[in-house]
């Protein structure tokens, strides 16, 4: 099958390798070829996290800029980071949420306006998500994850369907967390299809 190159980024702490774990798992679970990649810059501290997942026809890790189809962003300066490796037709999936890196909160740097940046790469497929909002709905914070990958499936992108995510949750989280993670999951898909018909 063709290759479905994404990338998942955010910093440490947001669930960022478990969201790729959870789609690793369900395209596996379906005989789908997938390989993952995660690179840590001191992700406990706050740094950088990144996830590259190849499904399909794919045999090298890294996926080379210009070729992602997906980007999943946890963070939205990180994510904003990441377009480099986008193509023109790359969907891009932003979680509004800001976390101020040190060098902002001692005031070396100024957090970059992210509205302006957006406008300014003029951008059609960049779909911004408040997830966190949307996990706090579920009473489970940190569900924020599930609700990207609900996102992320509802985009049409990912060769796999709900019971797959819902199999892979129930396969790799604990049980008392399944009903809150699902629940987060499946409004993290009606948000994007409620967003994106607003574009349409």
């Amino acid at each position: 099958m063709k290759t479905v190159n994404v990338t998942i980024v955010g910093v440490g702490g947001q669930g960022v390798v478990s969201a790729g774990m959870i789609i690793g798992t369900a395209t596996t679970k379906k005989n789908i070829n997938t390989i993952m990649s995660e690179i840590h810059g001191m992700a406990q501290r706050g740094g950088i996290v990144s996830v590259d997942l190849r499904i399909g026809d794919a045999y090298g890790p890294i996926i080379p800029n210009g070729l992602v189809d997906l980007i999943i962003g946890f963070e939205a300066m990180e994510t904003l980071r990441s377009l480099n490796r986008a193509g023109k037709d790359t969907i891009v999936i932003l979680n509004k949420e800001k976390i101020i890196p040190f060098t902002v909160n001692i005031g070396d740097s100024p957090y970059p306006d992210i509205e302006k940046i957006v406008k300014e790469k003029d951008l059609k497929n960049i779909i911004e998500i408040g997830a966190v909002e949307l996990a706090k709905e579920t009473g489970n914070y940190q569900a924020v994850n599930m609700v990207m990958i609900g996102a992320a499936l509802a985009s049409g992108i990912l060769p796999i369907e709900e019971k797959d995510i819902e199999d892979a949750v129930k396969s790799i989280f604990p049980e008392f967390s399944w009903e809150s993670n699902i629940n987060a999951f499946k409004l993290g898909i009606k948000e994007f299809k409620k967003i994106k018909g607003a574009y349409q």
